[in-house]
């Protein structure tokens, strides 16, 4: 365990930054079937409630592992919320632009396809914007 922790410390920040998403987004996904399947809530309550759960499962490690800040939580969670809606926003807007660019482009193959292209555009572009929002703006290296 103590070479596991010594190896992740020495990781860039990035490599961190996609374990803990690859963490929250099981958290999230667990308490989305849980709430879907066992607590019986509908799809809205149990995805507002999974992706709930994972955003502040995504706080508290990128403040303490991936970026290490010593930023209060108060602070650092009103920063979190309004980075994370911003890179959503920006994100998702552009691929979906993007997406029907494309599709003007060789309507045949894409047409039925845009608004998946426009979601995995989107996720990449979220994760590359939200890394350097979290980096730049809401952590601070300790």
């Amino acid at each position: 365990m103590l070479m596991l922790r010594g190896y992740l410390n020495r990781t860039s920040p990035l490599v961190r930054f996609l374990l803990v998403g690859i963490i929250n987004t099981f958290v999230g996904l667990s308490v989305m079937f849980f709430m879907l399947h066992i607590a019986h809530l509908s799809y809205w309550w149990a995805t507002f409630s999974g992706n709930a759960v994972g955003a502040v499962v995504s706080f508290l490690l990128n403040r303490s592992f991936t970026f290490q800040s010593d930023i209060s939580v108060t602070k650092g969670a009103f920063r979190f919320l309004v980075v994370m809606l911003s890179c959503y926003y920006v994100a998702y807007s552009f691929s979906q632009l993007t997406a029907r660019f494309i599709v003007t482009l060789s309507p045949h193959p894409f047409a039925n396809v845009r608004d998946d292209l426009a979601v995995l555009f989107g996720t990449l572009f979220y994760t590359v914007l939200n890394y350097l929002g979290q980096k730049i703006i809401v952590f601070t290296a300790k």
